[in-house]
């Protein structure tokens, strides 16, 4: 079997490994920042000397030009070296930002469905957005802190050319400032990752007071879901605090330690020129060095960053450790759409919703699966296809195993229409030919013809070719759009799951009979609630419970009082007795 994952070498990676993979996809602009920090290091180095020599001429009273030069040159380079960080860490940070986010949202979009569907909204667009943000700026970081310890050794190594004993006063206080970073980050570390967790809950809260927004208005609700969206508020700000607080304290006592350092270093370096051992220049340029040695303590900033950034690159890195969808390499032979499920079991979480089935579907055959609220129609519908997996048992199309074809065969051979289906496109047009090949204009036209879309698409502005922003359609119109786009691609077998949802009997009729008359090369499962649909179908899947109670025509399976039981009313207001006494339409 041929694995289809498009998540590339991120996938299945530990946070410290992708962080890596992360940084590195700043490409170019990562190494102009490590050679900035080169230049940086050595200007930065240079630049107390020179100042030093200069002071020394001045007291000495030497001219000065050249020494005065030489200064004005290394703070232009180190003007320079600012700007080109600013830009590098930009450009940088974003190159990572957007390779991180493709490869995440390319491999949700072949995950497989079922754990895509445990994450909220909300939860996926703070992972996508904020986490995904916040981890691209790993590389500039990295580089920085690199900078600040590069920096910092270049200033002890001064100070130990100006003096030995100024390098060694230095060194001593550095085990203080090592174990007073390693608190930071150890106390950091789990208050990030908490932080950024309560962000997803509220975010996941908001998206779903948003899609529920009528219900809230309806229901008069709106201050009880108020509180409930910002209940974790309160959470996020002890978070919050606790992340500013260690990072007050790591500020205060790094300032206070390297303060600590820089008057011992002083010190020393005042009695050395009393000595006579080193200039006064010597003493100015060892005041310079021993605060681009203090630099250490600067690493702290980096260290926060490389620590939010982990714990964010974390949650990236679970969606990217979702199973994708293996497809294989086979193509489907001819055949006529016969689809077989054999011995097909499938469980969410510890509920069994799909139960030892045993089914076959005739090719041509109109298929209605019915049953209760729960029985698992739905979940039959999805495995029929391959939206989902059966944990399992093996399902078949033409004697060949779903999982064995490649993505074009089984997606140009089985066709799905939903209950709310989502039109993607430019036009509408476009929405109809959605899918893994776009079919010919004349091909789109009759599939809308045959899902009675035709008609009220000729009369929109520009008819088919009419962007969907200006074509407001009904929510029937939507779905018949959507059936269109099923019947334009499906070429062996449609699976529609509870489509006449949204449509009034009258159109409902009209589908059923394009489906019966020019359909009927094709398989076709219907996930029916209404007792007409079942009774224009050839076979009746009956589902109770998870588990497959029945196969037979509709009037075969009428007999069962509990077979009538699951039409107890129909959508359209005509109970299930009326149809059976030949009131409605006839079972």
């Amino acid at each position: 079997m041929v694995s289809t994952s498009t998540s590339g070498e991120a996938a299945h990676s530990s946070p410290t490994r992708l962080l890596a993979r992360v940084g590195r996809r700043g490409g170019a602009w990562v190494v102009v920042l490590a050679v900035n920090v080169v230049v940086l290091t050595i200007a930065e180095t240079a630049l107390p000397t020179v100042m030093g020599r200069t002071i020394d001429d001045v007291i000495d009273r030497q001219p000065t030009g050249y020494w005065w030069s030489w200064t004005a040159l290394v703070i232009g380079v180190l003007i320079l070296s600012d700007v080109t960080d600013e830009l590098g860490s930009t450009a940088a940070a974003a190159r990572s930002t957007s390779w991180l986010r493709r490869t995440t949202v390319r491999h949700l979009l072949g995950a497989r469905l079922g754990s895509v569907e445990r994450l909220t909204p909300g939860e996926l667009a703070t992972r996508l957005v904020g986490n995904t943000e916040d981890a691209g700026a790993v590389g500039p970081d990295v580089v920085n802190g690199i900078a600040s310890i590069v920096l910092a050794s270049a200033g002890v190594v001064a100070l130990a050319l100006i003096d030995p004993w100024l390098c060694v006063t230095f060194v001593a206080g550095l085990p203080m400032l090592t174990f007073i970073l390693y608190a930071f980050a150890k106390d950091s570390s789990a208050l990030n990752a908490s932080y950024l967790e309560t962000q997803g809950v509220i975010a996941s809260r908001l998206v779903q007071a948003l899609q529920g927004a009528r219900t809230i208005a309806a229901a008069g609700t709106a201050e009880t879901e108020t509180r409930r969206v910002l209940a974790p508020l309160e959470d996020l700000h002890r978070q919050g605090k606790g992340v500013w607080r260690a990072q007050r304290r790591v500020t205060a006592q790094d300032t206070l330690l390297v303060a600590l350092l820089e008057i011992a270093v002083l010190a020393v370096a005042g009695i050395e020129v009393g000595r006579g051992r080193i200039s006064p220049g010597q003493l100015f340029a060892a005041s310079q060095y021993v605060v681009l040695a203090a630099t250490f303590g600067s690493a702290s900033s980096s260290l926060a960053g490389l620590i939010r950034e982990r714990a964010a690159v974390a949650r990236v890195g679970d969606l990217l450790d979702l199973a994708a969808v293996d497809y294989g390499s086979a193509a489907l032979p001819p055949g006529p759409g016969r689809l077989e499920l054999r011995q097909v079991t499938r469980r969410i979480g510890e509920r069994v919703v799909l139960d030892r089935i045993d089914l076959v579907i005739p090719g041509g055959s109109l298929v209605a699966v019915v049953g209760r609220s729960g029985a698992g129609k739905s979940q039959l519908a999805r495995v029929a296809g391959r939206l989902v997996d059966p944990d399992e048992g093996v399902v078949l199309l033409d004697g060949v195993p779903l999982t064995d074809l490649d993505r074009t065969s089984l997606r140009e051979a089985i066709g799905y229409g939903f209950e709310r289906p989502v039109l993607f496109g430019d036009t509408v047009s476009d929405t109809i030919g959605f899918g893994t090949h776009r079919p010919p204009d004349h091909e789109v036209r009759t599939a809308a013809r045959q899902a009675l879309a035709d008609d009220f698409i000729r009369h929109l502005p520009d008819g088919y070719r009419t962007p969907l922003g200006r074509a407001p359609m009904s929510g029937g119109e939507v779905q018949r759009i959507g059936l269109a786009r099923t019947f334009s691609h499906a070429s062996r077998v449609m699976v529609l799951d509870d489509v006449a949802a949204s449509l009034d009997t009258v159109t409902e009729h009209e589908i059923s009979r394009a489906l019966t008359d020019a359909l009927a090369d094709r398989t076709r499962i219907l996930v029916a609630h209404r007792v007409s649909t079942a009774a224009r179908a050839d076979l009746v899947a009956w589902l109770d419970d998870g588990r497959l109670v029945g196969l037979a025509p509709h009037h075969e399976l009428w007999r069962h009082e509990a077979y009538r039981a699951v039409f107890e009313a129909a959508p359209d207001g005509t109970s299930s007795v009326a149809v059976a006494a030949g009131v409605g339409e006839a079972p």
